[in-house]
Order: C-alpha cells, then sequence, then structure tokens
C-alpha cells in the first residue's frame, strides 16, 4: 500500500514537473499494468505454440516413421519458442528502463504484440512447405515469414522512436541516447528481413540462414547495443590494458 501510494506520489510531481517545462502536458502512468498484459500475451503465445504439432495419424507399427516423418513441425516449435523469448526478453530489458507510460507507448506496444503474436503463424507455414518439397510454395512462406518479422521490427522501431522524443517517460539515470541507438538495431531487422523476402523469391537458403541469424542477434543484444555482455566484457578488457599501461609508465 505504501509503495503504492509512493508510485502515486511519484507520478503527480512528474506530472506537475511536465506542467512547469518544455514538456507537454501528458497523462502518465505506472508500467506494472503494460507488462503484466504483455507478459500474458506472450506466454500465451508460447503456451500455444504446441498446438502446431499434431498428434500423427498412423499404422499399427508405423509410429515412429510418421513422428520422424514431422521433423520440420519440431523445427518450427522450436524457432517459435525460441523467438517470443527473445522477443521476451528485449520487451523486458526495455521497460526495466521505462518508469512511466502514456497513450503513444501504450498504443505502440499494442502494435509490437499484434506482430509478435503472428510470429508462430508463418513460422508454420514455412515449416509445412518445407515439409512438401514445392519451390513455388517455399518461396512464398518466405516472403510471409519477412513480412511479418518486418512488420515485427518496425514495431520496435515504432516503440524505440516513441522512448526517444518522450524523455520523461524514461528513468533518470538511462542515458538519453540510449533509445535513439537501440532503433539501429529495429533498422537492422527491417532492412534483414527485406533482403530476405526478396532473395527469398530466388535463393530461399539465404533467406533461411537470415531467419536464423537475426534471432540470435537480437538474442545477444537484448539489453541494449551499448550494454551487451560481449560489449561489457571488451570494453573491460580495455579498461585493465590502459590501467596496465599506465602502471608500466609510472613505472
Amino acid at each position: 500500500m505504501k509503495d503504492e501510494s509512493t508510485s502515486r506520489r511519484d507520478i503527480r510531481r512528474t506530472a506537475a514537473a511536465v506542467e512547469t517545462s518544455q514538456w507537454p502536458q501528458v497523462r502518465l502512468s505506472g508500467t506494472d499494468r503494460l507488462e503484466t498484459f504483455s507478459d500474458g500475451v506472450l506466454s500465451i503465445t508460447i503456451t500455444l505454440l504446441v498446438a502446431e504439432i499434431v498428434r500423427p495419424e498412423h499404422a499399427p507399427g508405423q509410429l515412429l516413421s510418421r513422428l520422424v516423418e514431422q521433423w520440420p513441425s519440431y523445427i518450427a516449435f522450436l524457432a517459435s519458442f525460441f523467438y517470443t523469448g527473445v522477443i521476451w526478453l528485449n520487451h523486458r530489458a526495455v521497460f526495466a528502463r521505462v518508469r512511466y507510460c502514456d497513450r503513444a507507448l501504450h498504443l505502440a506496444n499494442l502494435f509490437l504484440l499484434l506482430t509478435s503474436g503472428l510470429i508462430p503463424f508463418p513460422t508454420a507455414i514455412l515449416s509445412s512447405s518445407m515439409q512438401t518439397g514445392n519451390d513455388f510454395d517455399a518461396r512464398i512462406a518466405v516472403v510471409l515469414y519477412s513480412a511479418i518479422a518486418g512488420s515485427m521490427c518496425l514495431a520496435w522501431l515504432i516503440l524505440f522512436h516513441v522512448l526517444s522524443i518522450r524523455p520523461w517517460l524514461v528513468e533518470l539515470h538511462i542515458s538519453s541516447d540510449f533509445f535513439p541507438k537501440e532503433r539501429l538495431r529495429a533498422i537492422l531487422g527491417v532492412v534483414c528481413y527485406t533482403v530476405a523476402g526478396v532473395a527469398g523469391l530466388s535463393i530461399p537458403k539465404l533467406a533461411l540462414v537470415i531467419f536464423l541469424a537475426l534471432p540470435v542477434f537480437y538474442g545477444i543484444t537484448s539489453e541494449g547495443l551499448t550494454e551487451t555482455r560481449v560489449r561489457l566484457q571488451f570494453g573491460k578488457a580495455q579498461r585493465e590494458a590502459a590501467v596496465e599501461r599506465g602502471a608500466d609508465r609510472a613505472g
């Protein structure tokens, strides 16, 4: 109860600061409901993925072969589960840096949830086209996947842009250039999925490589381009080397 009243006082204080500053007058709210709703949507998406793996009809003694024949469905399930998990990691990392929400941020988040919830659909279509082995179907499946995944990256771009131009929504300790830089990650996704869709019309295997690489990239950089573990470790090594060089000079 105390935390809730404190949060309300913080919101009122920030709203009062907005009215007396250069920022426009806005209606602010906490992020708890947005995060809870988003977690629920993503968890339902993950739960429903297993529905794409159907129970195979089989004659006595043919169960093993029928299960093996469904291998693309298993790959599609794992790919969708992994990708949805990566989306959740990125979403959690973003809203750990957000203090307040306004209508624009709610709308951007809804668009993100819409596109994220659609990801299992083109994944299943791509899986079934792999089973049939028809080249035309494979190309259509690749284009469909590229379009929906690219739309999801566009949704991230909109979300990052909203947070870039509304600094009053972000935690005070977050650098002012954090979310502007994050837009680069989203733009990269839009460009790469567009390239994959075009390339998939003639070279579907190239598109599949891009489809596999981008979720890995977004998983590694889920904490942001400037705060990934790889970058932090690299920066740590640079600092230690600088300290050693300074010690050598002093010696």
